[in-house]
């Protein structure tokens, strides 16, 4: 009799919550919330309330009054404005080609694969993410250093004037591909392509097969259907994999560690001027670039349908 007069107040709380199903939802959400709002939201505004702060030339210390010369020094020294640029043409550059790499993939996968070709397709796609990051970084850096793989292909097919023809290229070249632009670039489509391929072959897989069959029965030759049907039915799909690449490539600080020339990135701003100078105003200031332009670049995205394909 006790223990039933126990489970009474538990057995109306569960009913009423069971009528109140907002109330029981609310509860269930209440802890995720609270970390995300206070851990990473909290983290973030902290971030930006860094970069209104300044550092004392001859002190060192950090100086907290509120201000914007942080940004003027960002914004007015040659420096940091090539690193930004520089940076953002290597995202920019990087999910061009992993959305022309990606689609015909994607889209074979999508339109002929058969069930088990597109579970080998799903395997072969996810199998290079199962392995570490930085395993898949230091082995394309024995691949492309000068006594690499490539170079060893290129000796043995007697082609090593062309590949001293692209290191030799201005910009883009070095004494090898292990340290230039282009090896930089080759390593950064690599890690972040299945970002792209997903996203794209799940778009076109959305692609209804008769408005391609209504296409071709009102005369539109492949090439007409391609452009007026497919294409902008998937293009959600490949703005939602570049959100992915993009950004990525424009928050990185390993792979241009790792692999490329001695020219900073973002990333490797943020990481010197926090821990080896110092200067965490700076750091903060240059952290909130990439913020500011995923801001922008999501705005557009929404509006091209790339968060209807994630």
């Amino acid at each position: 009799m006790t223990a039933v007069a126990a489970a009474m107040p538990l057995r109306r709380l569960s009913t009423w919550l069971w009528r109140h199903g907002h109330v029981l939802t609310l509860i269930l959400l209440l802890p995720p919330l609270l970390w995300l709002g206070v851990v990473y939201l909290g983290s973030l505004l902290a971030l930006l309330a860094q970069s209104f702060f300044r550092l004392d030339e001859f002190s060192g210390q950090v100086v907290y009054e509120w201000g914007l010369s942080t940004y003027v020094e960002l914004l007015t020294q040659r420096a940091n404005l090539d690193i930004i640029l520089r940076t953002v043409l290597m995202a920019a550059a990087v999910t061009l080609a992993s959305a022309l790499i990606a689609f015909p993939i994607a889209y074979m996968a999508a339109r002929y694969a058969g069930p088990r070709l597109k579970a080998l397709f799903y395997l072969g796609i996810m199998l290079p993410l199962w392995s570490s990051y930085l395993v898949r970084v230091y082995a394309w850096k024995l691949i492309l250093a000068k006594e690499g793989v490539v170079s060893w292909a290129a000796a043995s097919t007697g082609t090593t004037w062309l590949l001293d023809g692209v290191l030799g290229l201005p910009v883009i070249g070095g004494p090898s591909l292990s340290v230039s632009y282009l090896g930089m670039f080759l390593v950064f489509t690599y890690i972040w392509l299945p970002y792209m391929i997903l996203p794209a072959q799940a778009a076109l897989e959305r692609v209804p097969g008769s408005l391609v069959e209504a296409a071709a029965d009102l005369g539109a030759r492949p090439r007409q259907t391609f452009t007026t049907v497919i294409l902008p039915l998937a293009l959600p799909g490949i703005v939602a994999g570049s959100i992915f690449t993009f950004s990525l490539t424009l928050g990185d600080y390993i792979i241009p560690y790792i692999v490329g020339t001695s020219s900073l990135f973002i990333g490797q701003v943020v990481y010197l001027q926090q821990g080896t100078a110092g200067n965490i105003p700076l750091a903060a200031a240059f952290s909130v670039v990439p913020i500011v332009i995923m801001a922008v670049y999501l705005t557009v995205a929404k509006r091209l349908g790339g968060f209807d394909a994630l």
